[in-house]
């Protein structure tokens, strides 16, 4: 078969594949270019997912009719005037193929006008462009794609749900949003009601409440301030308190120099801040900004404009995983926000009084005949009060409630720690608490050379899976500096003779036999510090304060006490909360007080 050069219509839709992938991307398209066009108001229209009408106003400088005609030209553009431009990227779009693309493969209206000039429009359907018409608008553009894929029907069988489109058009919107809070956006699907984020402004307040207005206000109450810089590279936004991580990660927004990117780089970078914070399968929560020179950072590097390359990665990685560490650290005290109003379901109905008691008041209330209730309670009176009902029992002088975990006044179930504090009480999870507290000592031991061990009076063998037995005496030396000292007892068995001295009374048995489970899954990829934490981590949770325990107040205050001066003492190793507070505002609310 002969090489020929293909038509121009071919040339445009296989153009189109690369960048017209679904609607969601024409949304962000036609959006990037209202935003270099430096609109202050965007409206976003998405019918049918995208599929049946994407319209997308603005208000920016507009196009003259010449170059609204050149405009649906490929590779036309308005901002590169040269080679060297293509090193310092200073606007979202630059290509010139976007509205080429949308034009092969749709109806696409395009209406402009500049300030003090007149209105005209032009058409593309399927690749053919209509003459300039007149029209009627006020300053700016609009942009209408009608009948997405009608040119190319094979295309609409990848395309999911309608509802999905629109929500994979909102989060596009979303991201453009919160990356612009000087802009105001404007967001109408036939799913939901329209959305509206006001123009904020440009300073770290605006992002914060734009961050605010897309993630609500739950990630607001739960998220510290994040900000760092290093060699001309400047970092700033919001982390979300490992307690609120996410199911998925679309709850991660990411820019670079207010560009959204879904980059490798930085979302591993995030994923190494969160490391001994955030369990397997849950994402941390965040909206963070990147700002460095345009000439340091290639946004040229994939279709879609979502990945970049910088010049010094090893800086910027850096810059990021200690700018987020360092603001985690400040705040590693705080647990998740209580719910503004907490227990709403359990609290009773008041049933309807009836009219004979309509006006009685405890404090006119003849006293109760003599007899009537002593007896009954003088048969509890002989019965000391155990470790988990003290409630009435107030805290050891030395342990005042103005401590910030408070005071323990109670243990609940044998699980939990009621303190209190000057504005409330804190309900802490005893067997959490302590898997950080133990866990973070590991840590520190490891890093001023060796954990400490203790040898067991009498050798443990314990039987496993050959493999599994082999996989634990490969690793011998690696857990030998966790203070785990075994060696291979035959096959199917290892024989473990000491153990980290800091996990007490642990079961060393199902210990082992966990540390094995963790070894089949080792990631040789993962970085060895990531692989030695899980090993910590590991042994920490089975050297913690089981649930089930009773404590004795001594033990209950000390904990609270460690917790206080503990980093990241808010959360344990899977990332789930160690205590939540509740105020006394809450605490009457409950009661309806308020």
């Amino acid at each position: 078969m002969p090489v020929r050069l293909l038509p121009p219509v071919v040339i445009d839709r296989i153009a189109a594949g690369e960048v017209v992938e679904r609607p969601a991307s024409v949304v962000k398209e036609l959006v990037e270019n209202a935003l270099d066009a430096g609109s202050s108001r965007i409206e976003v229209v998405v019918d049918g997912g995208g599929r049946r009408l994407i319209r997308v106003a603005d208000d920016g400088i507009g196009m003259a009719p010449s170059d609204l005609e050149l405009a649906v030209e490929r590779h036309a553009t308005s901002k590169l005037t040269a080679e060297s431009d293509l090193l310092a990227i200073a606007t979202l779009g630059f290509r010139g193929e976007a509205l080429p693309s949308i034009g092969a493969v749709a109806k696409l209206l395009i209406a402009s006008r500049t300030q003090g000039g007149e209105a005209h429009q032009i058409e593309v359907v399927a690749g053919r462009k209509s003459a300039l018409r007149p029209a009627a608008l006020t300053a700016g553009t609009r942009v209408e794609v009608r009948d997405l894929f009608f040119a190319t029907p094979a295309r609409l069988k990848f395309l999911k749900s309608e509802r999905a489109e629109s929500s994979a058009a909102a989060d596009v919107v979303k991201r453009l949003a919160m990356s612009r809070p000087d802009i105001g956006f404007t967001l109408v699907t036939e799913e939901r009601d329209p959305v509206t984020y006001a123009a904020r402004g440009h300073d770290i307040a605006a992002r914060l409440a734009r961050v605010g207005d897309i993630l609500g206000p739950e990630f607001r109450a739960n998220a510290v301030p994040v900000s760092a810089e290093k060699e001309g590279v400047r970092l700033a936004g919001v982390a979300g308190l490992p307690a609120v991580a996410r199911g998925n990660a679309l709850s991660q927004y990411l820019f670079v120099n207010g560009r959204p990117v879904k980059d490798k780089l930085l979302l591993g970078a995030l994923r190494a801040a969160y490391a001994d914070l955030v369990p397997a399968g849950r994402f941390a929560a965040a909206a963070l900004w990147l700002e460095l020179d345009p000439r340091e950072v290639d946004v040229n590097v994939h279709p879609a404009k979502t990945e970049v390359r910088f010049r010094d990665a090893g800086l910027v990685r850096g810059l990021l995983v200690s700018g987020l560490r360092a603001a985690l650290h400040g705040e590693s005290h705080r647990s998740a926000a209580a719910p503004a109003r907490p227990f709403q379901t359990l609290r009773p109905m008041s049933p309807p009084r009836p009219a004979g008691i309509a006006g009685w008041r405890p404090e006119t209330s003849p006293a109760a005949p003599p007899g009537l209730c002593e007896p009954r309670q003088a048969a509890f009176a002989d019965l000391a009060p155990s470790a988990d009902a003290r409630a009435g029992q107030a805290a050891p002088a030395n342990e005042p409630a103005g401590h910030p975990l408070g005071a323990a006044r109670a243990q609940l179930h044998t699980t939990y720690i009621i303190a209190e504090t000057e504005g409330g009480l804190v309900i802490v999870d005893q067997h959490a608490a302590h898997e950080r507290l133990v866990y973070e000592r590991m840590k520190r031991q490891l890093a001023n050379g060796g954990i400490a061990r203790q040898m067991l009076l009498v050798p443990a063998v314990i039987e496993m899976d050959p493999d599994d037995a082999a996989r634990l005496a490969a690793r011998a030396e690696v857990l030998a500096g966790f203070g785990l000292v075994l060696e291979g007892f035959g096959p199917g068995a290892v024989m473990v003779r000491e153990v980290p001295a800091l996990l007490g009374e642990a079961d060393v048995v199902k210990m082992v036999r966990d540390l094995a489970d963790h070894l089949a899954e080792w990631d040789d990829a993962l970085p060895l510090e990531r692989r030695l934490l899980h090993v910590a981590a590991t042994m920490a949770c089975h050297g913690s304060v089981r649930a089930g325990r009773r404590l004795k107040p001594e033990e209950m205050n000390a904990l609270l006490r460690e917790m206080e001066t503990t980093p990241n003492a808010g959360q344990c190793n899977h990332g789930r909360p160690t205590y939540v507070t509740l105020s006394l505002a809450d605490i009457e609310r409950l009661f309806g007080r308020r």
